[in-house]
């Protein structure tokens, strides 16, 4: 069995730039390292996890790299709510003399 299937979600990775073909301008330490890039698609073919593979991204480009991640998540978020703006948008209604069940009705 397969780590992932045809038409599974999957990132991959593949490395833009080697070491030492990066901009003169880069630092030193950067330079020393890949320029990878990771992309999510639908796989184009049955994998295990580090093979290289072929994606289709959401918008039809076919890209080669290899397969890191099947079902990847969006880690980032936008943090904890901030109690200040949670009844902004509402004051904002009082403000302007409308409430929101008027808004909600037009």
């Amino acid at each position: 069995m397969s780590y992932a299937k045809k038409g599974d979600w999957v990132q991959i990775s593949r490395i833009i730039l080697p070491p030492g073909k990066r901009a003169p301008q880069v630092p030193e330490e950067t330079q020393r390292v890949p320029l990878k890039e990771m992309v999510k698609g639908f796989l184009l073919n049955d994998a295990e996890k580090g093979d290289e593979v072929r994606i289709r991204t959401v918008i039809g480009r076919e890209i080669v790299g290899k397969l890191k991640i099947k079902n990847p998540v969006y880690p980032h978020n936008f943090g904890e709510p901030v109690p200040q703006l949670l009844s902004i948008g509402q004051e904002l209604w009082e403000i302007i003399g409308r409430s929101s069940e008027e808004e909600k009705n037009e």
